[in-house]
């Protein structure tokens, strides 16, 4: 290669490196000005700064190394800006399912960024959202979309009590007796990990009250085994003298007399009311003890029983069972 040519090459490979750096610079600069975008409308327009900053990541993986810093600080700010979107949908009371998908997009941004503090909390926003919809589906009487959004919220964070206790209820409004009990028996359950003895109270008396009531049902309808089912469930939930009441009545009739008379003292030993209030029970207890044969001991129990709607009907079995006046 002689002088002259040598010193052209040099010339355009001068040149080159001019216009490489030029355009570089420029390149940069793209990356800048939309970074400085995004910083500018954060206080106005959420939308308007996510797209901007973006954009600016966009622009600086084709830069490359020179402008991997902007991508950086425009990647730190990126999942708290769409987490801030969720949040304020959330405050604002904007339907459920927008504040779903808000906060997913928001999971998922902070998951493709490695940002832990920002999952965490979409995560959090995406929970109120699931429960808000479900409480929407309840209130709309829709209670097989209740139960998958509370689910989809169990999912997330299985711990979430307020979400089971309303499974709970969506399952007694639908009267499926086996899965309000696995559902309250989970309830119960996560509460005594913590100080929540009202809220067990309040699970366990509503519990016991729907059992009770759907062993009523059955024993009316002479569904004797349903009946039994049904209120010895209740028992799992605490004592009440009406449910004592309903298996003494349940067991007479099923000619298992011990138990009869079992539950109806039990009853009678809770009930704090006047002679008529108890004369239900004693009109068990007597039913129990002419099915096992005690006669006299029967006679007494009928005498206590004489009161308000069992009156009759016990004046009646005294007469039959010939009771003497003094018994």
């Amino acid at each position: 290669m002689n002088k002259r040519t040598s010193i052209k090459v040099a010339g355009i490979l001068f040149i080159s490196a001019i216009l490489g750096t030029t355009v570089n610079a420029q390149e940069r600069n793209d990356v800048i000005k939309a970074y400085n975008e995004g910083a500018k409308a954060i206080q106005t327009d959420l939308p308007a700064a996510i797209k901007a900053f973006e954009n600016a990541i966009t622009l600086a993986d084709q830069v490359g190394e020179t402008a991997q810093d902007l991508k950086d600080k425009a990647i730190k700010v990126l999942p708290g800006l769409y987490f801030k979107i969720a949040y304020n949908d959330l405050n604002e009371k904007k339907p459920a399912q927008e504040i779903i998908e808000a906060a997913k997009k928001a999971a998922e941004v902070a998951d493709k960024y490695n940002s832990a503090t920002n999952k965490d909390n979409a995560e959090k926003v995406l929970v109120q959202g699931y429960n808000i919809l479900g409480s929407d589906y309840f209130t709309q009487n829709e209670y097989d979309k209740a139960v998958m959004a509370f689910d989809s919220l169990l999912a997330i964070n299985p711990d979430y009590l307020t979400a089971v206790y309303n499974k709970a209820l969506v399952y007694l409004k639908q009267q499926n007796s086996e899965a309000f009990e696995t559902t309250i028996d989970l309830f119960l359950e996560k509460l005594k990990s913590g100080d929540n003895a009202e809220r067990a109270q309040q699970a366990s008396k509503m519990a016991l009250e729907y059992f009770r009531a759907a062993g009523s049902q059955a024993l009316q309808a002479n569904n004797l085994d349903e009946a039994l089912t049904m209120l010895n469930t209740a028992t799992k939930y605490g004592e009440d003298k009406d449910l004592y009441y309903f298996l003494s009545d349940v067991y007479n009739k099923k000619k298992d007399f011990d138990k009869g008379q079992e539950y109806a003292q039990k009853g009678l030993d809770l009930e704090t009311g006047d002679a008529e209030a108890k004369a239900k029970f004693y009109y068990q207890i007597a039913t129990a003890q002419v099915g096992k044969g005690e006669t006299s001991e029967a006679c007494g129990s009928f005498k206590n029983a004489m009161y308000g709607a069992f009156a009759e009907a016990s004046k009646a079995q005294r007469t039959n069972l010939k009771c003497k006046d003094g018994l």
